[in-house]
């Protein structure tokens, strides 16, 4: 039982919602021509911010599922090249794999054969990165940068 109240409050935290922004409503109806957009004082564009999300989610899922796995070259592999996207296409690209990652990370911790504080079966874990600590990491970061992808589009006058 103690097991599985662990799981959803890792899962609401996954999630977002009460006292954490949730990836959706920070996204939702972004116009394209601010995704770009850097106003003064504001150290990213919401490009950056959410390829940054993007990448760094899916280098802590990766490195908590595959062995194999070698992580981007830091910080320079976990931020993209350019202020803004591409087009829209790349836009809804990068949304589509962090919600895909997302559901992945949330799917690893519902299940209940994996035990949330095993070491990672990867060579670069040490004790302490466990399945909990690395699902925590994904919450805990992407908070972070909801936060600023929030306070950008007010900034931006693109809140409601």
């Amino acid at each position: 039982m103690q097991d599985q109240l662990l799981r959803n409050h890792v899962l609401h935290l996954l999630k977002g919602g009460e006292a954490h922004l949730s990836f959706d409503n920070a996204i939702a109806d972004f116009p394209s021509r601010l995704r770009g957009a850097k106003p003064p004082g504001a150290a990213h564009t919401a490009w950056q911010l959410l390829e940054h999300m993007r990448i760094a989610q899916w280098d802590i899922l990766e490195f908590s599922r595959n062995p194999k796995h070698l992580s981007p070259n830091f910080p320079s592999g976990y931020w993209p090249q350019t202020e803004a996207p591409p087009d829209d296409a790349a836009w809804n690209k990068s949304v589509g794999a962090f919600r895909g990652d997302l559901a992945s990370m949330q799917k690893i911790v519902e299940d209940t054969k994996r035990d949330l504080f095993a070491r990672i079966e990867h060579p670069e874990a040490k004790a302490a990165h466990t399945l909990l600590r690395e699902a925590l990491l994904v919450a805990d970061h992407n908070a972070y940068h909801l936060g600023q992808i929030l306070l950008l589009r007010r900034l931006l006058g693109a809140w409601k």
